[in-house]
């Protein structure tokens, strides 16, 4: 296959020795089966942001920091120059959130190298050594989707133990490799403790995921793994190992208005006393 023009950079570095074909072409990138000396690999070319359909939102970006003020002021502003910078940071978010999760023991894609908005990763592959399919693709066993769907809930755990929150899992994100499921396609990857929605992105990742094995398994339908996995991480009692057991119990205390209330109004008068004496100390 002729190669690409996105994917020669690599080539002219000799990170690659030629393309096979292309795997997929999505809505945020276009993958290729490529050469690598003696192995085979994929690369991950990302569209431009005008050629893509999966628009950045500021409930996925928040939280992420930017160390450059330049860069930071420059994305704010909305310059060209900003979101040139912009476009590179989210696709390094995948980039980063890959290595930190390999790392974390996450089943994920093993990262080689990212240059020029191309991600050269391991090729997930089937017992016949073929690209691996999409969960959605397959038709499990009411047995398989028990223990895909465990060993799932397992990876979301592991990843929020990292401090990450996927935000866009599901069915069409997830391979089912010879030796079973792998994450994938993780650019809008948010932070845990930075980002406002985690908790809501989590919860959607999870119910996503079990209401696909649900249509195989029904029981699963009535867990509530997301809501038992964020409550425990808030708690600090969430650790790679925990038993999870998809029931969530609710708090039935009532929430004393008037104490918290009185806490508002004490905390505001601190507040303004402290801004008298700063007053009196200016004069």
């Amino acid at each position: 296959m002729k190669i690409p023009s996105r994917i020669e950079p690599l080539v002219n570095d000799g990170l690659v020795d030629g393309v096979i074909r292309q795997l997929m072409s999505g809505k945020e990138a276009t993958v290729y089966v490529v050469y690598c000396g003696d192995e085979v690999r994929c690369a991950k070319v990302y569209k431009e942001a005008n050629k893509r359909s999966f628009r950045q939102s500021v409930d996925y970006t928040e939280g992420r920091k930017v160390k450059n003020s330049r860069r930071a002021r420059a994305m704010e502003k909305g310059t060209k120059f900003g979101r040139k910078e912009q476009e590179e940071a989210w696709q390094s978010a995948e980039v980063d959130a890959l290595y930190r999760l390999a790392a974390a023991g996450v089943r994920v894609p093993k990262p080689y190298n990212f240059l020029e908005g191309v991600l050269l990763m391991e090729l997930v592959t089937d017992e016949n050594g073929e690209a691996a399919p999409r969960l959605n693709d397959v038709m499990p066993t009411p047995e398989q989707a028990r223990e895909y769907h465990q060993t799932m809930m397992t990876q979301v755990v592991r990843m929020l133990c990292a401090g990450v929150v996927h935000g866009d899992l599901s069915e069409y994100n997830v391979l089912i490799s010879s030796d079973g499921p792998v994450i994938i396609d993780l650019p809008q990857a948010v932070d845990a403790a930075g980002n406002n929605h985690a908790s809501k992105m989590l919860e959607r990742d999870v119910n996503n995921l079990t209401n696909f094995f649900g249509r195989f398994a029904p029981e699963l339908c009535a867990t509530e793994y997301g809501k038992e996995i964020w409550s425990l991480y808030e708690s600090g009692e969430l650790h790679p190992e925990v038993s999870l057991t998809g029931r969530f119990i609710r708090s039935e205390k009532q929430v004393d208005v008037g104490s918290v209330m009185r806490e508002v109004d004490d905390a505001r008068a601190e507040d303004a006393a402290k801004r008298r004496f700063k007053l009196e100390m200016g004069k």
